[in-house]
């Protein structure tokens, strides 16, 4: 009888969006009307991948 031969599971892409970290960076706005943009920076969930990292 031959040897079962076991199936290789192929490592699922990174997301293209975040780099495979789950997590983007965003600018922060200030203001209701014109939403003027300040020089610091906030972390999202990354919205393709919901934080997992991984491309569906």
């Amino acid at each position: 009888m031959a040897a079962r031969k076991t199936a290789v599971r192929k490592a699922a892409p990174k997301c293209e969006t975040c780099g495979g970290k789950g997590e983007t960076t965003e600018t922060v706005r200030v203001g209701t009307r014109k939403g003027r943009e300040t020089t610091d920076r906030q972390t999202a969930l990354c919205s393709d991948c919901w934080g997992t990292g991984l491309a569906h």
